[in-house]
Formats: C-alpha cells, sequence, structure tokens
C-alpha cells in the first residue's frame, strides 16, 4: 500500500507519527509536491524540501518525492538535486485539480495537452538520474484525454503509473469512473497504481477483485479517516473494536505529541492539530457534534488536554 500525497496532511509529521505507531504497515509514500514554479528547483530550504530531507524522514514511511511542473529543465534540476539526497525515483504529478495550477498546465491542466506530455518525457525521460513514475487522472474536462496520454506513457521508461479515475474539473466531487479506469487498465505497459475514494475494507476488496493486475493502491483520506485501515487491509479483516479505537488514540497521541514539540508558533500547532482532528477524530467513534466542540476551542493548552481527557476516558 503507498500513503497518497495530499498538500499540508500527508507531510513529515503524520508520515513519521504513522510509521511510529504502525510500523511497516504502509510500505511507501508520495511526498507532498513540490513545486517548480518559483523557477528555482535549487531552493533547498524551501517547505516542501526539508519535507524530503533523508535526515529528516529517518524513522518515516519510505518517501518519494513528488514533482509539480511543467518546464523540463527545471525537472531535470530537481532531479540532480533530489539524486544527490540519495532518492531513486520521482514523481511527476499531472493530476492536481486545484484550479489556480490546472490554468497554468500543470497538475491536471496539462492533460488536454498530450503534445506537451510527449515533449516533457521526450526531454526528461532517459537524461534525469533517477526513475520517473507519473500519477494523473482521467483527464482535465473529458475524461478520454487518458487514451490519448497512454501511447505516449507506453514509449517512455516509466516506474509506473497511479491513476485516480476523475477528471480534474470533478475535483474530489462525483464518484470515480470505475468503467474508463478498466478501459484504460489493460493499455498501460506500466505497473499501474489505483488511487481513489478506498477509505473501507470493503472498498478495497472491490477494487484489488476486480482489478487483480494493478500492481498497488494509493491511498490517502481513507488512512486519515481510518488511520487503521492499512492494518485491516494487511489483515484481510476488519479489527476489533477495542483494538481499533486504542491503536486509533495512539497514532493520535503520537502525532499531536509530534506537533506539539515542533519550533512553531502556538497558533500554528493549534491550527495543525485541528486539521487532522477534523478527519482524525472519525476513527474514535466520536459524535460529530462533540467533535465540532473541540473544533471551537481557540488556545493550545485547552485543545491538548480536551483531547487527552477523550483518550483517558474511552473504556477499552
Amino acid at each position: 500500500m503507498i500513503l497518497a500525497p495530499m498538500q499540508g496532511l500527508t507531510e513529515l509529521l503524520f508520515r513519521r507519527a504513522y510509521q511510529r505507531t504502525f510500523p511497516g504497515a504502509i510500505r511507501q509514500a508520495v511526498a507532498p509536491f513540490i513545486s517548480l514554479t518559483a523557477g528555482n528547483p535549487s531552493h533547498t530550504a524551501s517547505k516542501a524540501m526539508l519535507d524530503v530531507e533523508p535526515r529528516h524522514n529517518e524513522g518515516s514511511i519510505p518517501v518519494v518525492p513528488q514533482i509539480l511542473g511543467n518546464d523540463p529543465q527545471q525537472m531535470l534540476a530537481l532531479a540532480d538535486i533530489l539524486a544527490g539526497m540519495g532518492y531513486r525515483e520521482v514523481n511527476w504529478n499531472i493530476g492536481c485539480p486545484m484550479r489556480r495550477i490546472a490554468a497554468k498546465q500543470r497538475g491536471s491542466g496539462i492533460l488536454p495537452h498530450p503534445d506537451r506530455i510527449g515533449a516533457i518525457l521526450d526531454a526528461v525521460c532517459g537524461h534525469m538520474p533517477l526513475q520517473l513514475s507519473v500519477k494523473m487522472r482521467l483527464g482535465h474536462q473529458s475524461p478520454d484525454d487518458i487514451f490519448k496520454i497512454i501511447p505516449l506513457l507506453n514509449s517512455h521508461p516509466l516506474a509506473s503509473v497511479t491513476i485516480h479515475p476523475r477528471t480534474g474539473k470533478q475535483l474530489y466531487s462525483g464518484h470515480p469512473d470505475i468503467e474508463r479506469f478498466a478501459q484504460a487498465l489493460p493499455l498501460i505497459e506500466h505497473p499501474v497504481v489505483y488511487n481513489g475514494d478506498i477509505t473501507t475494507l470493503a472498498q478495497y476488496r472491490t477494487i484489488t477483485s476486480r482489478f487483480n493486475t494493478v500492481s498497488d493502491i494509493m491511498i490517502g483520506r481513507g488512512i486519515l479517516l481510518n488511520p487503521t485501515l492499512s492494518l485491516q487491509i494487511d489483515a484481510g479483516e476488519p479489527l476489533p473494536d477495542d483494538i481499533r479505537l486504542q491503536l486509533s488514540h495512539k497514532f493520535l497521541d503520537n502525532l499531536i505529541s509530534d506537533i506539539l514539540q515542533q519550533p512553531m508558533h502556538d497558533e500554528s500547532k493549534l491550527r495543525k492539530i485541528k486539521e487532522y482532528w477534523a478527519l482524525v477524530h472519525h476513527s474514535i467513534d466520536l459524535p460529530e457534534l462533540s467533535a465540532r466542540q473541540l473544533l471551537r476551542i481557540n488556545t493550545l493548552p485547552d485543545l491538548t488536554k480536551a483531547i487527552s481527557s477523550l483518550s483517558a476516558t474511552t473504556v477499552f
């Protein structure tokens, strides 16, 4: 299983706390993207670059850096830096649906332009010191964009192709287009990773039983909503409720502890904890009303005390 990149969420703090709580449960993570829009891929002090700094990732889920951009020379320059850091693979993001990104023909916005995708692949494949993998959607406006892109992918030596079967215009609404994924899968000559709307063991079983040729499954929001999902998938059965609750609390405690130790202002720590709490609280079966009440707390000590009290009062 691969942890999906989610900006502001599946960052180093999350990956490190997860690995400490569930060692080896997720074999690999793709990091949130490193944007090339600044025009300076050597800016190694950027937050995104620090997120993949190897010394910071000791004890974390093994990570693959991700590039967001459409300038092949910048991609090559960044690949050189990442190779110097010890990485052997980099992922190219051509699936991000954010409007401000897509409007500049980056992320999913480049999918209606197969000629440009082909030119970039020609320029970087075989010229960078890393393997290149691709994460994409079916298209930006049309879900049929992918069928014009597949021959370009097949003609280059890629490590893998991850497909989220929505269009960029859909953002995260509606449902994945499973039928188009089924049409595209046998046409791709590289290992294919499925990504999209797997939040339960049943959904995982549905996808893997139908598409038994996919090389792996990538999960993002499903892990945030239920951190023990990877354990259930590995075991092939749901966890007993008491074990699930205990492990979910343990992960949340580890994550909050790591956030509190960061050299940042209390306001930033409060905001970061609330970002995770808004998602992870689902895994401890807390009523929505109670969760919202905690989100209204405006001081860091009061919030951490309230969350800690939940762990202390939960009966296992």
